[in-house]
């Protein structure tokens, strides 16, 4: 990866497109919106694909994610948590709840910041 300096920030550009970073939000995405979103997207990537092998058919996914920073430390993010909002017909608790232990194990973004950052995780199921 290469980043180039901009005015404000940075830009790079990968496979999709180009993505502008910069510490200000009128200018790119922030770095801790970055972080948060690659935490978010790779759990719920990898839930749904422990589901899927699982033959649970789920019709929609959200994620919301919580954020607790640390000011006094740099703004550091200190935890996440994330809520799965999952919509499905035939979806056990029991079986989305220990998917999604499944899925903590084999996210790659939670692995790479485990032990820095705190992460919780819960979910419901609507119909």
């Amino acid at each position: 990866m290469e980043f180039k300096m901009k005015e404000v920030g940075f830009q790079t550009n990968f496979e999709y497109g180009e993505l502008h970073v910069a510490g200000d939000a009128a200018y790119g995405f922030r770095p801790y919106q970055l972080l948060v979103s690659s935490i978010a997207v790779c759990s719920g990537g990898v839930l749904r694909k422990v589901l899927e092998k699982k033959r649970l058919h789920v019709e929609d996914m959200t994620i919301r994610a919580d954020v607790t920073r640390n000011e006094k430390e740099a703004n550091r993010v200190e935890a996440i948590h994330l809520h799965f909002i999952i919509k499905g017909e035939n979806l056990a608790e029991d079986k989305v709840a220990k998917s999604l232990e499944v899925a903590r194990k084999n996210c790659s973004m939670i692995r790479s910041v485990e032990g820095c950052i705190r992460i919780t995780e819960t979910f419901e199921l609507v119909k």
